[in-house]
């Protein structure tokens, strides 16, 4: 179509973004949005995980659920999911044909700027989820919340997941100014669920809560998450909410993941308390079958690779912090841990490099095929100095090969530092989400 791409984008600027053009777009489409129950989710971290995991609780509970995320890891169709399997080739180049003449209507006169590529992804998940007659959606921002494509829904429940300093060039240089951003998907009167957050962004988000009369439901005030350890391919969790208790075992890996479940627990509990049918055995199969790769995804062998997104000083903390609980990974000494490290160019290298310059024994810098990656000066200026061992590769798949000659056979493979290297190193590893999406 030639739409304006601004994932992919250097440039993005917040005067690019503009609702308008998608309430006109639905319009059109005669407002496939609408009538559908919905959560909409903002945050900087822990968006995907938070939503997969309710909207897998929502098929388990019987709701014909639709989930629409971004980016993706290795197929454009992961974006678009129902009942955990995404859209259909078929049903995608069907939508697409449908949709087309309309974009290019609007185009054609472009009054309110031309449409971009992630307003007409939003749109087709909207008319998917409606043609094919999803009873409940789980809906995810793209970048920020007041201006994103997604902020055209009334939903049943918005949730916000940890806000942290992230694409500063469109959302602001302080986290007061990004919370606002992230909660503008707050509406009037629609409750609010909150995981814990810093003081500042906090009380930004008490301050919408109140403006526009929607009770807040804070995660820090007596929601619980006790690790009993690990089972198999999860762990195993007790979650303490207003409503109960939940021993379950739930399939995200990674310290941080405890956390998200319980931002989940609380958004489950509140659409409970709306009527929603939904039981604790719902709660806890859902945890269980639920999906979300590239977030500190093992894959087992000699050595051990560990896949994770992490793209931010917090969340590669938190990786850090898995690293060091997870048994596997655990009982490996420095010497062995290689990392396979490439962020983008908007992103803290320095800060990122400080946390992990003490973990890992030898780094592997490299770029993703994506415009947006750093430079690989820039990334050796922030490794250089850290006390371990700098290397450098053409690409993520020569990273991976490098890191593995150089790995011991009981050693441990990290690849991080975007989603997009997640995704390269993903590649060939493992197969994405599949289905008919019928």
């Amino acid at each position: 179509m030639g739409l304006t791409d601004y994932e992919s984008a250097t440039s993005r600027a917040a005067a690019n973004y503009d609702l308008r053009r998608v309430v006109e777009l639905l319009m059109r489409l005669r407002n496939p949005h609408m009538g559908i129950p919905a959560v909409h989710l903002a945050g900087t971290k822990g968006k995907g995980s938070t939503a997969s995991l309710i909207a897998s609780v929502m098929s388990v509970a019987g709701y014909r659920t639709g989930l629409y995320t971004s980016p993706h890891l290795l197929d454009f169709r992961e974006r678009i999911c129902l009942d955990g399997k995404m859209i259909s080739k078929d049903h995608l180049v069907r939508l697409m044909a449908s949709i087309r003449p309309l974009v290019d209507e609007m185009n054609a006169h472009a009054y309110l700027g031309k449409i971009t590529s992630f307003e007409v992804m939003t749109a087709l998940a909207f008319e998917f989820f409606h043609r094919q007659q999803a009873t409940f959606q789980v809906i995810e921002t793209g970048l920020g919340g007041r201006l994103d494509a997604t902020n055209v829904i009334t939903p049943n429940l918005s949730v916000l997941t940890p806000i942290s300093l992230d694409h500063t060039e469109v959302l602001g240089d302080s986290l007061d100014k990004i919370a606002a951003e992230k909660a503008g998907i707050i509406k009037q009167s629609v409750p609010v669920v909150s995981a814990a957050q810093r003081p500042e962004a906090m009380a930004v988000i008490r301050e919408r809560c109140l403006k526009n009369q929607s009770r807040l439901i804070e995660v820090s005030d007596g929601y619980k998450a006790e690790f009993l350890g690990y089972l198999g391919n999860g762990q195993l969790v007790k979650l303490t909410g207003r409503l109960g208790e939940y021993c379950l075992c739930l399939s995200l890996l990674g310290h941080y993941q405890r956390q998200n479940a319980l931002t989940a627990v609380a958004s489950l509990e509140v659409l409970i308390e709306a009527g929603f049918k939904i039981s604790p055995e719902d709660i806890c199969e859902g945890f269980r079958q639920a999906r979300w790769p590239g977030r500190f995804e093992v894959i087992k062998g000699n050595p051990l690779l560990v896949i994770d997104g992490a793209h931010n000083e917090e969340a590669v903390a938190e990786l850090v912090l898995s690293l060091e609980e997870y048994p596997a990974t655990a009982r490996i000494e420095k010497g062995g841990r290689v990392l396979v490290f490439g962020t983008s160019f908007d992103k803290d290298a320095q800060a990122m490099a400080a946390l992990l310059g003490g973990y890992f024994g030898t780094v592997v810098l490299t770029r993703s095929a994506h415009p947006r990656a750093m430079k690989m000066d820039l990334l050796k200026q922030a490794f250089e100095g850290r006390g371990l061992q700098v290397l450098e590769a053409d690409g993520v798949p020569k990273a991976l090969e490098l890191a593995g000659e150089i790995s011991p056979a009981d050693g441990l493979i990290c690849a991080t530092g975007s989603l997009f290297v997640a995704a390269e190193a993903l590649k060939g590893k493992s197969q994405p989400r599949s289905g008919t999406g019928s």
